[in-house]
């Protein structure tokens, strides 16, 4: 594991991921496109919900260039990454399961949304969170949820309509594992901790 973490840290690694994140989060907001000129301005924060996650993640990895830490940025990076990583895995899964094959596009979804999740977890022991960031990217994950399901603002894809009821009660429940699971790798007292 020590040499895992070794190689994370690597000025290289780190420019390969924020190449593609980068990448990720412009093909995520174009792929959000059509549903966004369709949305009020005040809920635009709130309706890209993977490529507000990668776009957290840049900056995280901008940090890290510079051998820095944005406490703030990486409580909402790991959050977000890990819960619309899964989120995006369970729901195409889901898709697979009610209506067959999902087509190349699906899979590669499922693919990039899994790789989301890993790297916000496997970076967790070189974040510096505080209580308060965690707070606030609490906040902004169960606002997220809100106006996802209540506000009729969650992402539009495949046959999700048939199932908002159920996927809205997943969500909010996937937003509370991802905060315990930031709170056990990124808060807890003798957590893994790495230096940049």
């Amino acid at each position: 594991m020590v040499y895992l973490y070794a190689m994370l840290r690597q000025r290289s690694i780190l420019l390969f991921l924020l190449v593609v994140n980068i990448l990720g989060t412009i093909y995520g907001f174009i792929w959000y496109g059509n549903q966004l000129k369709e949305t009020s301005p005040i809920f635009w924060p709130f309706v890209p919900d993977s490529p507000m996650a990668s776009l957290f993640f840049v900056f995280v990895l901008i940090a890290f260039l510079r051998k820095r830490n944005w406490g703030l940025i990486e409580a909402l990076a790991i959050v977000t990454l890990m819960k619309y990583g899964i989120w995006a895995v369970v729901v195409n899964a889901i898709m697979i399961y009610v209506k067959g094959p999902i087509g190349l596009m699906g899979y590669m979804l499922m693919l990039s949304h899994f790789a989301m999740a890993v790297q916000g977890l496997l970076y967790a022991p070189f974040y510096r969170i505080k209580k308060w960031h965690f707070a606030v990217a609490s906040i902004w994950t169960l606002h997220n949820d809100a106006i996802d399901y209540l506000f009729w603002q969650m992402p539009r894809y495949g046959i999700m309509h048939l199932f908002v009821e159920e996927i809205g009660y997943f969500t909010f429940w996937l937003s509370i594992v991802t905060l315990c699971l930031t709170y056990y790798y990124c808060l807890r007292e003798n957590r893994k901790q790495f230096s940049l």
